[in-house]
């Protein structure tokens, strides 16, 4: 891979079709990324080519260009070049800097969260089944992707039903001595007191890898036959748990949906356009079972059309996650061949992308198109809607254009301890719940109770980052209006932070309970103006009792959050070296944090997963703490 080349002499450089035209003598037919940049230096379109003096030679030519594309020529002042030894190379390097750079003409996938997956480990004599999130660091069988948290509950829920696998912690597991709740209504078979033994269990887990897999009947077969093997030997307790557990399978087995027996796995993935806006919905296909679906919303780059919209979708939607072997799409996408070795070469094994015309694969793809459409069909229902507020929200603070961002703030603490501020984000599109942030209150000097206090904290961390990050304020980043919760005092102490930084532009409003702190007599402050009120009816007010309530509820709920894990901290957890594993190591072995501080050293170096230097760090801690 060369070196990105750009000319110096930006500013002598003609702009649009001359500009590009300038750059031809200068390149070659490798395959490689082109950015086009505007006259102040911001990425207008990432690219790539299998033929770099080629793909540019079109740009150059003043005719044959949509009107996006002509848009984008015409605001072209300079490019940049990146050459590559393939062209499948090439197509990476673009989905990685689209996603880096967020250039506007191009296609922009903004919602790149996980999914969730079960695993079942392998470290353990009785492993718990649970909800694993991340990278797939811990030793297991891993089953997913699920489309929602909600899609892994629900078939945790079925799977503790049927095969009665734990789910407590190993620390929880090790403190037992008496079964648990969901050992008394059969949702668990007791193996922390004993009331299972290690291969009955292992079996059960088995079984359970077996029905994720997609061999249910399978399961279900064996356990008829062990029902009946322990009916004949007059163990009906025996055969009529076996009978409650097939009753549990069949009953999970009808209620799981759409299950296409033609197609093992899969990723099912259709696009619908309207109104310059589009919905990619994807369905999950694993072991035969349909797994949950998402709908995403991708940006169009100012008007691609759908086969480069459903492109840059999957290179941006893989670009952290495993593909699986076969995508199915609801329209066909330029370079399809290359997508394929692209993602094949991800995998580490073939990936094949089809775009079905009839059978069982098509009505998958089919079933998901309508989901798209009927998803788009009440975003933009709900925009509509959404835009009619913000413009009367802009109306009624005397705002110069309604906001395309809310940031809203709150804090929450009780007396002080374990305090957080919150910030919650609002748009066109509602709330944007991926921009949500929370602010673990770090000044040691703050009184307790401190309100102004931890909202100077919160917000001068939040603006200094802003400051840092986008100066020029090109992303979309930054708010159009802050709401805070609170009256004149708490707007004056915020106006004042912001002038202290320097951002002095951006509207600022408080939301105070007004009388008798009644909902629907809200007052509304703004620096250095009277406070007012909005009529009780006025849907204005309800927008924005909806804003601070949410940030109140996002505020309560990182607080709480932080104090549940301060409840079941120790002194372990401040020790160097000692994370979540070493810590319940030695709480499993000493029975207590206490404990552990008066064990000798040659006790601590006894603890299986603790090296004889961590052994003398922990016994040098708590002897130096006295």
């Amino acid at each position: 891979m060369t070196a990105p080349t750009t000319d110096p002499d930006v500013d002598a450089r003609p702009t649009g079709h001359a500009c590009i035209q300038s750059y031809l003598p200068t390149l070659d037919n490798s395959p490689g990324v082109y950015r086009m940049l505007d006259a102040e230096s911001r990425v207008l379109y990432v690219g790539k080519a299998r033929n770099l003096k080629k793909r540019v030679a079109n740009y150059a030519k003043p005719s044959g260009h949509s009107a996006r594309i002509a848009r984008m020529i015409r605001e072209t002042a300079s490019m940049m070049f990146l050459s590559t030894r393939t062209e499948t190379e090439a197509l990476l390097l673009e989905q990685n800097l689209i996603k880096q750079l967020k250039p506007r003409y191009n296609v922009l996938l903004r919602d790149d969260k996980s999914f969730p997956n079960i695993l079942i480990p392998k470290d353990h004599p009785f492993p718990q089944i649970r909800k694993h999130r991340g990278a797939k660091t811990e030793k297991g069988a891993y089953f997913g992707p699920f489309a929602s948290a909600g899609a892994v509950n629900r078939t945790l829920n079925q799977l503790q039903k049927v095969f009665l696998l734990r789910n407590c912690s190993d620390s929880m597991f090790e403190s037992r001595t008496r079964p648990c709740l969901l050992y008394q209504i059969k949702r668990c078979s007791g193996p922390c007191v004993g009331r299972i033994s290690e291969e009955a269990y292992a079996a059960s887990v088995r079984d359970a890898e077996r029905f994720l897999q997609g061999k249910s009947t399978g399961v279900q077969e064996a356990l008829a036959a062990e029902m009946e093997a322990a009916a004949e030997a007059l163990e009906f307790e025996r055969a009529a748990a076996l009978r409650d557990r097939i009753r549990a399978l069949t009953q999970v087995q009808s209620v799981q949906g759409i299950n296409p027996r033609g197609v093992a796995e899969a990723d099912v993935v259709a696009l619908h356009m309207e109104g310059g806006q589009a919905c990619v919905q994807v369905f999950f296909i694993r072991a035969n079972q349909n797994w949950g679906n998402r709908d995403y919303y991708p940006k169009t780059g100012s008007g691609a059309d759908a086969a480069e919209v459903l492109r840059g979708f999957l290179g941006q939607f893989y670009e952290n996650k495993e593909p699986p072997r076969l995508i199915l799409l609801s329209h066909d996408i330029e370079d399809r061949a290359l997508m394929q070795e692209a993602l094949s070469e991800r995998a580490g094994r073939k990936v094949q992308i089809a775009m079905p015309q009839r059978g069982e694969k098509a009505d998958l793809v089919a079933g998901a198109a309508r989901n798209a459409r009927e998803s788009l069909g009440r975003r933009l229902a709900e925009s509509a809607a959404q835009g009619k507020l913000l413009a009367g929200l802009a109306e009624a603070f005397d705002l110069d254009a309604p906001p395309k961002r809310i940031e809203i703030y709150d804090n929450s603490h009780i007396q002080g301890t374990n305090a957080v501020g919150a910030m919650v984000v609002a748009g066109p599109e509602g709330f944007v719940k991926s921009q949500y942030r929370k602010f673990n209150i770090r000044g040691d000097s703050l009184t307790p109770g401190d309100d102004f206090g931890m909202m100077k904290e919160v917000l001068t961390r939040r603006f200094q980052r802003l400051l840092k990050e986008d100066p020029d304020r090109e992303g979309e980043t930054w708010p159009d209006l802050l709401l805070i919760d609170g009256g004149a005092g708490q707007v004056a102490a915020v106006a004042g932070i912001l002038g202290d930084l320097g951002v002095e532009d951006i509207p600022v409003v408080g939301v105070a309970k007004g009388i008798d702190r009644d909902a629907g007599k809200e007052e509304f402050h703004r620096p250095g103006q009277r406070p007012f009120a909005l009529k009780r009816n006025d849907p204005v007010l309800y927008f924005t009792q909806r804003l601070r309530d949410e940030a109140h509820r996002f505020a309560i709920g990182a607080h709480r959050q932080k104090r549940s894990k301060a409840v079941g901290a120790t002194p372990l957890d401040e020790i160097p070296g000692v994370g979540a594993t070493r810590k319940r190591a030695l709480l499993t072995h000493f029975g207590s944090a206490k404990a552990v501080s008066r064990a000798g050293l040659a006790d601590l170096k006894a603890v299986d997963g603790i090296s004889d230097s961590l052994a003398e760090k922990i016994h040098a801690f708590f002897h130096e703490r006295g």
